[in-house]
């Protein structure tokens, strides 16, 4: 992965921000999820009310059958959630292996790698939970190597920060624009002799075309990137559903549910429609999981669309 150019100013930032991520990552893990985290979210919810207007609206017409107080409680669940995740990824920083034991496990590891060993794969994923943590199939599964696919950020000194951070020998990072090229060009000897999973977060707001298609998403419109369904097309490529599983703080069960086997006849739009009805599933399963101060639906369907 290319990192962006920096100055020396923005090298600076960039090394100050690495650096007090580290030191956090070392402190101990009680006062990190049970002080920090705390903190953290009566800054967010209460002091600085990040974004509570947007996760109010979404909340309301994602869920229009609960009351306003049930609405309201996945609301403060969700600033806790919020919370955690900046924890969990800034610890990230100084990755040890009892960690990532710790932050995820796989129930079902022997038989997923049975379906997936020797072959490329898709994994798609979601802004529910620590989405980070699934990068970590590629330490529990040495022959594979998972590719991040992400939108970069504006912040050149933030862009260069999680790039480190998502950067290692279990997985790289490509951008959204350059993902199929990649892949195209690697496919068949992967990378340093692994296999790629090309892991793809896939509910994040799309730009409309003139032929995108409409999916009914948590009582709205809404339009996906499609991107993952192209790609297990053109390729042949398995793909499966990621489900994260919280048990507790800082620490998730990931399991793999699948949505495509590479060969099927499959319709337009049909291996899309399968992940929207699984992920859909899961929020209502446990809503205070997904990042619901995302502007998800600043796309509105044409009444004649």
């Amino acid at each position: 992965m290319k990192y962006p150019e920096l100055n020396i100013v923005q090298r600076i930032g960039l090394e100050a921000l690495w650096v007090g991520a580290y030191l956090f990552s070392v402190l101990p893990r009680w006062f990190k999820y049970h002080v920090v985290e705390n903190l953290l979210y009566v800054l967010l919810y209460y002091c600085i009310r990040y974004r509570r207007s947007v996760v109010a609206v979404n909340l309301r017409n994602s869920f229009p059958e609960k009351s306003p107080r049930e609405r309201a409680d996945i609301g403060r669940r969700f600033y806790r959630t919020l919370a955690e995740i900046f924890v969990d990824t800034l610890d990230l920083a100084h990755l040890t292996s009892s960690k990532w034991h710790r932050a995820l496990t796989i129930p079902g590891l022997e038989e997923h790698l049975r379906r997936v060993e020797g072959r490329d794969w898709i994994a798609m994923t979601a802004h529910f939970g620590c989405w980070e943590y699934s990068s970590f199939w590629g330490l529990y599964a040495p022959s594979q190597i998972v590719v991040a696919v992400y939108h970069p950020l504006r912040s050149r000194i933030m862009e260069a920060f999680y790039q480190r951070l998502r950067n290692g020998d279990y997985a790289t990072t490509v951008s959204m624009n350059e993902s199929l090229r990649f892949y195209l060009r690697n496919r068949g000897r992967g990378i340093r002799g692994r296999n790629l999973v090309m892991g793809l977060i896939a509910d994040q707001n799309p730009p409309r075309r003139p032929d995108s298609h409409w999916f009914r998403f948590l009582n709205q419109d809404t339009i996906f990137f499609d991107g993952g369904e192209k790609l297990a097309l053109k390729c042949h490529l398995p793909v499966y559903f990621v489900r994260l599983e919280r048990r507790r703080r800082g620490s998730y069960e990931m399991s793999f549910v699948p949505i495509y086997d590479g060969e099927e006849p499959v319709g337009p739009n049909e291996i899309t429609e399968r992940y929207v009805r699984l992920l859909e599933a899961e929020i209502r399963r446990c809503p205070e999981l997904w990042i619901w101060s995302h502007k998800r639906w600043k796309h509105k369907r044409d009444v004649n669309s």
